[in-house]
């Protein structure tokens, strides 16, 4: 239901492009946006993981020789291999708020990355919950879909600021104020796509980390603690580039919870009501989610991040 809700809205964001563009320039003013933008987002698909992996300064697991990252390193890559996925290379970045996210432009070239956060205040199966998702995440193609939707955001935004510069096609008698109005409204509609879209691979990823890790109970386990952390630790890596926020499994910016239009994540307890249902359809422990607790069963570790 998902991927069909997630084609649709696709389908409405591209509708959006198109009249944009023929309010604003016609045909012409529509296709000189559209290669701007595409080539501006063709850069993004292409370089994306780099980028996002730089402002984190994610640093490749092995190169630590603590054992909680080498156990989250090859437990990542056992789970991968098991969901028949090219073996992803595997990240670590020094951050307190337990958070972690999917990265890369296809399988082939797939980058996962957990925080020092997420190891210190999580169990080893709740951390296999979290990657098993962020797996799902690089097997869904989901970074794809994101890049399109960037992509026809983007051009959207650049249509809307034509509309102003230019006071719109000639069709709508250059209008002023139909301008400002569609400057305003056309890239908060394609905001609100953009983000129903993100909340819609969400569901699917929490679906299919199920299904790999075979245990949604410590997923739904791993998203309660998160979220409780994430309202008190602040990422602030995230905070100076919020457009970033999207990719990690839980919305580091400020812990917001509300499964609504403005929000890049579902609500925690509709993801955790919703592992709770596939638990009871693969017969799974009806085990209640646990508090945020100060570390895991692996102890809150200074490892060699310090």
């Amino acid at each position: 239901m998902n991927t069909v809700k997630t084609f649709m809205l696709l389908a409405a964001m591209t509708a959006l492009f198109m009249g944009v563009g023929y309010l604003v320039g016609g045909a012409a003013g529509m296709l000189i946006a559209f290669v701007v933008a595409l080539a501006l987002n063709a850069f993004a698909y292409w370089n994306s993981d780099k980028m996002v992996l730089s402002h984190y300064r994610a640093q490749p697991a092995e190169t630590f020789a603590d054992p909680v990252v080498r156990q989250y390193a090859a437990d990542t890559l056992e789970m991968a291999a098991r969901a028949g996925l090219p073996a992803p290379k595997v990240y670590i970045i020094d951050n307190p708020q337990p958070n972690a996210f999917a990265t890369g432009r296809n399988p082939q070239n797939a980058a996962v990355a957990a925080t020092t956060g997420l190891l210190r205040a999580l169990s080893r199966e709740e951390i296999r919950g979290v990657m098993a998702h962020e797996l799902a995440h690089v097997q869904h193609r989901d970074t794809l879909t994101m890049t399109i939707t960037a992509t026809l955001a983007g051009a959207i935004g650049m249509l809307a600021n034509f509309a102003f510069f230019f006071g719109g096609s000639r069709e709508n008698g250059g209008n002023p104020i139909a301008a400002i109005a569609l400057m305003i409204l056309a890239p908060l509609a394609a905001a609100l796509v953009q983000m129903a879209i993100s909340r819609a691979r969400e569901y699917e990823a929490d679906r299919g980390g199920a299904e790999i890790s075979g245990d949604p109970m410590s997923l739904a386990r791993a998203l309660e603690k998160i979220e409780n952390f994430a309202r008190r630790v602040p990422n602030q890596d995230a905070e100076r580039n919020p457009a970033t926020a999207h990719v990690f499994i839980i919305n580091p910016l400020s812990g917001r919870g509300a499964d609504n239009l403005f929000s890049t994540h579902p609500a925690t307890a509709n993801r955790i009501a919703a592992l709770r249902q596939i638990a009871g359809g693969m017969g799974a422990a009806m085990q209640p989610t646990a508090a945020a607790a100060p570390g895991g069963p692996w102890g809150r570790r200074a490892g060699p991040w310090g």
